[in-house]
């Protein structure tokens, strides 16, 4: 078995954690492949040795931000992700540093689940794409002010929300920018998109959930500065005046390793800091 190690760089104790975490593996008769540039320093073997098709899991270290900044430098490994998190809130990184061998043990011994998660993909008139894990950002940008966009879903018009913005959430989202800026929490496992107005002119403004088979188009209104478009957090495109961006489901899903010793809801009791009954 070959799997994929992906230390986080910028925190100090990814790279040590990341020794250990190849000297077990080994040790358990598992090829570990690493980015060329890491693998000399934690002693894996270079990804560019092995056929990414062999490559049976990609373990991602450091929080949400690290697993999708991996999907998105990696969106040819087919690959389930398992996350450990080095960070503080993470609902897709959930293992912690002090679970992390008994997760792997679980791992090798088969005690996991493959969560198949919609992904969404979005995309400008003129051809400009992007996909994302979590969400699709339409924000102000340079704009002092709010902003106008027009939202049809299938072609029928919904709503032209004066706001900073819209989001557009996968279900995996739901928990991210969505959720601060007011959308509901939605299960991973179902086939849905969010559509949340990011601090809305009026009270009566709500975000909406969709089936995944919609189709969403927003259209940039006021004259203004262009828009800002980010999918997961990474690098913006400009969205003009007029212009239209369209948003579907992706054809690929997000696979993440969810262990058995773990389950969503005490993930989300713990990262949302939920006490149960009042006494």
């Amino acid at each position: 078995m070959i799997i994929g190690l992906f230390p986080n760089s910028d925190q100090r104790q990814s790279r040590s954690l990341a020794i250990g975490i190849r000297e077990f593996l080994v040790n358990q008769k598992i090829t570990v492949v690493a980015e060329d540039q890491e693998a000399a320093i934690i002693g894996a073997t270079p990804i560019s040795q092995v056929d990414p098709k062999d490559i049976r899991f990609l373990i991602s270290m450091g929080g949400d931000g690290s697993i999708l900044r991996l999907v998105h430098k990696a969106i040819d490994l087919d690959a389930a992700i398992l996350g450990i998190n080095l960070g503080h809130l993470g609902f897709l990184a959930d293992v912690p540093v002090s679970d992390i061998y008994p997760s792997l043990q679980d791992l090798l011994s088969g005690a996991f689940r493959i969560e198949e998660r919609v992904m969404i993909r979005g995309e400008s008139l003129h051809g400009d794409g992007c996909f994302a894990v979590n969400d699709i950002v339409i924000h102000r940008a340079k704009n002092p002010s709010l902003v106008e966009i027009a939202i049809h879903v299938d072609g029928l018009y919904l709503n032209t929300f004066e706001a900073d913005g819209i989001i557009v959430a996968t279900p995996s989202g739901s928990t991210a920018y969505s959720l601060a800026a007011g959308g509901p929490i939605v299960s991973p496992a179902l086939e849905a998109l969010v559509i949340t107005p990011i601090s809305p002119h009026t009270i009566s403004n709500r975000p909406i959930v969709l089936t995944s088979q919609h189709e969403i188009q927003l259209q940039y209104l006021s004259e203004y500065d262009p828009l800002e478009v980010r999918a997961d957090g990474l690098s913006p495109q400009l969205l003009q005046t007029g212009e239209v961006f369209r948003i579907t489901r992706a054809k690929k899903n997000f696979k993440l390793v969810s262990l058995f010793r773990r389950d969503y809801y005490s993930t989300l009791r713990t990262k949302l800091g939920w006490a149960g009954k009042l006494r």
